[in-house]
């Protein structure tokens, strides 16, 4: 896993680049550009094709794309990736198509190409793209079984891996019935903690969470 960093504010706004025999795919693109959301966020931005080279690839060497949902700051840079598959939930693409959910122009971009889901499925031998809806309904997470260990890229299912300890925590006790109950706040943790992770990363927090 090799991460493609940019920053958005006082934030990082992350991607990750999964090296897989099947082909190199990226998960997440950037901050898109606009006026109105420069004038906000004042994001210092690094280009799509540079950020990917401090990681070793090219943009013609990206055979697919896994957004973690549609929101600006995680789809920018996918009108330069035009022609490759876009994999994201079939709700998130709807509702990033309403007005006001994001950047019209990153969403329906010439030749962009979406593969949507319905759910979890394996996009890759040994990687699967799992529902993860909190920050926004259709949001999902990768999990990839690497060589040392199952990596969560998470996305913004949390925004800080603190935010993920505390989930995991809960669902651990939960787990061994500790009393008084705690609560776990969402069922696909339970999902993602089966895959016994080694690591889970996340689009803007640039810690890592351990088991």
């Amino acid at each position: 896993m090799r991460p493609v960093r940019a920053r958005l504010g006082s934030r990082p706004a992350l991607g990750y680049l999964v090296d897989h025999p099947g082909g190199l795919v990226l998960v997440d693109t950037g901050i898109g550009a606009d006026p109105e959301v420069d004038a906000h966020y004042r994001p210092i931005r690094r280009s799509l094709p540079d950020a990917l080279a401090d990681a070793g690839a090219r943009a013609e060497d990206v055979s697919m794309v896994v957004n973690c949902h549609l929101h600006f700051d995680h789809c920018g840079g996918n009108p330069q990736l035009s022609g490759r598959p876009i994999v994201t939930q079939r709700i998130e693409l709807a509702a990033a198509r309403r007005a006001g959910c994001t950047l019209p122009d990153l969403i329906d971009a010439p030749r962009l190409r979406y593969e949507e889901l319905d759910g979890e499925a394996e996009i890759l031998p040994g990687v699967l793209v799992l529902p993860t809806p909190r920050h926004t309904a259709g949001h999902q997470s990768l999990v990839v079984r690497a060589h040392d260990g199952t990596v969560v890229v998470a996305g913004q299912s949390h925004d800080t891996a603190a935010a993920y300890s505390a989930d995991a925590l809960a669902w651990r006790a939960a787990r061994n019935r500790h009393q008084p109950s705690l609560q776990v706040r969402a069922a696909w943790i339970e999902r993602l903690q089966r895959f016994d992770p080694s690591r889970v990363v996340f689009a803007h927090d640039q810690a890592v969470w351990h088991p």
